[in-house]
């Protein structure tokens, strides 16, 4: 075999899983640090360090801070879309709707850092996030927001603006990760305790369902 030839199949696997390893190492050290000091506040050689490589080999993965900053919320976004990408018309919509909520409380209590990035990004006007909000968010909202219309057209939901509940629904689920630290200084709990995940989770279902409901 010359040095042209194909890796056997055993080794580029192995190569490729270490890859993704060091990737995510390097996301999620980045996030923690962004999650906490923002971009500007955030050093390369913070994020090396956190994520137990070298400066140069971070580098070679992401050519610079900002490359670094826009993968990690691209990777929120990914992990925060997916439950709106779930919505089918082909679901019942109440249970639906339960479902996206349960979903997005699970992601506010499983990451909590990637919400409140998400929601520094949003409150300094998305200067490097926008073009990617004003054309894949734009179009998975206005698909979403087609199933809605069809639900309600098909006499199945409560007439209801369909993009207003969409971001009536990021609101209440991710205001328990954005203002953990609220929610925990008025009810000492955090969605981490079960049983406060579960009572948080049939209330706002129940909030949300009677309001949309069929009447």
């Amino acid at each position: 075999m010359n040095s042209t030839d194909k890796l056997p199949v055993k080794t580029t696997t192995r190569r490729s899983k270490a890859v993704a390893a060091k990737r995510t190492a390097i996301i999620n050290a980045a996030l923690a640090l962004f999650s906490q000091f923002g971009l500007h506040g955030t050093t390369l050689d913070k994020v090396a360090e956190g994520a137990d490589v070298s400066k140069t080999n971070l580098l070679y993965y992401y050519p610079s801070k900002e490359a670094l900053y826009i993968a990690v919320l691209k990777n929120i976004l990914d992990v925060w879309l997916a439950p709106l990408r779930a919505l089918s018309n082909e679901q019942q919509p109440l249970e639906a709707i339960r479902d996206y909520i349960r979903l997005k409380l699970e992601v506010s209590r499983d990451h909590p850092q990637a919400s409140r990035l998400f929601c520094m990004e949003m409150l300094q006007g998305a200067p490097l996030l926008k073009g990617e909000l004003e054309s894949s968010l734009r179009t998975l909202v206005e698909e979403k927001s087609s199933v809605i219309e069809e639900w309600i057209g098909q006499g199945r939901l409560a007439p209801v603006q369909p993009d207003h509940l969409i971001f009536m629904l990021w609101a209440v689920t991710q205001h328990y990760a954005d203002f953990a630290t609220q929610v925990e200084a008025v009810t000492g709990r955090t969605l981490n305790d079960e049983s406060f995940f579960t009572q948080t989770l049939e209330n706002v279902q129940r909030m949300v369902i009677e309001g949309i409901r069929v009447r």
